[in-house]
């Protein structure tokens, strides 16, 4: 049995188990559409606050209060790393050690100037995604933490291709591809792409 609130045709978007999916705050959310659109308020939300004021993107609790943000409207699990498998991310017993990982990674590229902002920003994206700590929500999660750090480095904020990504199959497509380019250790597709 189809269930429109969760089936789509992006096979890059990351399912959630009926647990997951009875967990939603809004009774009256029944379609993707609908889901896509309160989850996009609570981001612009986030995304406000986050710019208010200059933050500690490379800090755990930051991350995790900054997903809460974005989704605590939407989902009770907003903010929490998850603790089931998915088809992409590691295992969620290692979330806490690849994320402190990632962390201290990044610290060491802006102190040493490992590489150029955009590219620490892009790399710090990819492995976030690549670690997938929440149920849902990593990618446009990232991406704003990508902002915020790109920011705090002295550059600007990323365009991202110009566009939703939820609503624009074709940029979230080239979006997807640019990412599985850098889990692969080829950040051209996304430094691109990020500014484009």
């Amino acid at each position: 049995m189809s269930d429109p609130l969760v089936d789509a045709d992006d096979d890059a978007a990351t399912p959630l188990t009926p647990e997951e999916r009875h967990e939603l705050i809004p009774s009256y959310i029944t379609t993707r559409d609908q889901l896509n659109e309160v989850e996009q308020l609570g981001i612009a939300a986030a995304d406000r606050w986050a710019f208010s004021r200059k933050r500690r993107v490379l800090d755990e609790d930051f991350l995790y209060r900054l997903h809460k943000r974005m989704f605590g409207d939407v989902w009770t699990w907003a903010g929490a790393p998850r603790t089931t498998e998915r088809n992409i991310g590691v295992e969620a017993i290692q979330i806490g050690v690849q994320l402190r990982q990632l962390l201290d990674d990044v610290r060491y590229w802006i102190e040493h100037r490992t590489f150029p902002p955009d590219e620490i920003a892009l790399r710090f994206h990819t492995r976030l995604t690549w670690i997938h700590p929440f149920p849902n929500g990593n990618g446009r999660h990232a991406r704003l933490a990508a902002d915020l750090l790109v920011v705090s480095l002295g550059g600007e904020r990323f365009s991202w291709g110009g566009a939703s990504l939820v609503a624009a199959d074709e940029m979230r497509r080239a979006y997807i591809a640019a990412v599985r380019a850098g889990d692969r250790h080829d950040f051209e597709p996304l430094l691109a792409f990020a500014r484009s």
